[in-house]
């Protein structure tokens, strides 16, 4: 077994990339995402962090924290909004069941954001999946994304992030 070593920063700010087990699409409803939105507040109650971007597909999600001052501990966090998900999605009628009985991966993938073009870049990255992935023609079509949050900021323009391509595939020019 490989002995993994986590990047861990007191306060640090990171950008994960969390996977269903053999990429099930579990988040296809909007009672799971509701279910995986419920999962994070519980956590954030006892473990504060603040998510900085998120986006929510299928059978992934990315995500953006910064930890608090003297924390580290972002491993504590995502094992309990696993289990959180795991336990309120019982509930959740025609929920697609992983082959493995697991409704995740085990591990989850993080990169210590080093800067603000770093975190940027991550930012980006996160609010152009759905677009990469061909599930939407435009960033904002996208409803699980803190993309609507950066919009409604004025950090970005709603017509931030459109593949042309797609659009006349479905018919606009």
């Amino acid at each position: 077994m490989m002995n993994y070593r986590r990047n861990r920063v007191h306060g640090g700010t990171y950008f994960f990339t969390v996977v269903t087990a053999d990429r099930t699409p579990v988040f296809n409803s909007p009672a799971a995402v509701a279910c995986l939105r419920t999962s994070f507040g519980s956590v954030m109650q006892r473990f504060p962090f603040v998510i900085d971007a998120m986006v929510v597909l299928p059978d992934h999600l990315h995500s953006i924290w910064t930890l608090p001052e003297g924390d580290h501990d972002f491993s504590r966090r995502w094992r309990l909004i696993k289990t959180g998900f795991t336990k309120g999605a019982k509930d959740i009628q025609g929920l697609p069941m992983c082959g493995n009985g697991s409704l995740w991966q085990k591990r989850f993938w993080e990169h210590t954001i080093r800067d603000g073009q770093d975190f940027e870049r991550h930012v980006d990255y996160i609010h152009f999946n759905p677009v990469k992935h061909g599930y939407v023609a435009r960033a904002s079509d996208w409803p699980y994304s803190s993309f609507h949050r950066y919009v409604r900021e004025g950090v970005l323009p709603v017509d931030w992030a459109v593949d042309e391509d797609l659009l006349v595939g479905v018919g606009r020019e």
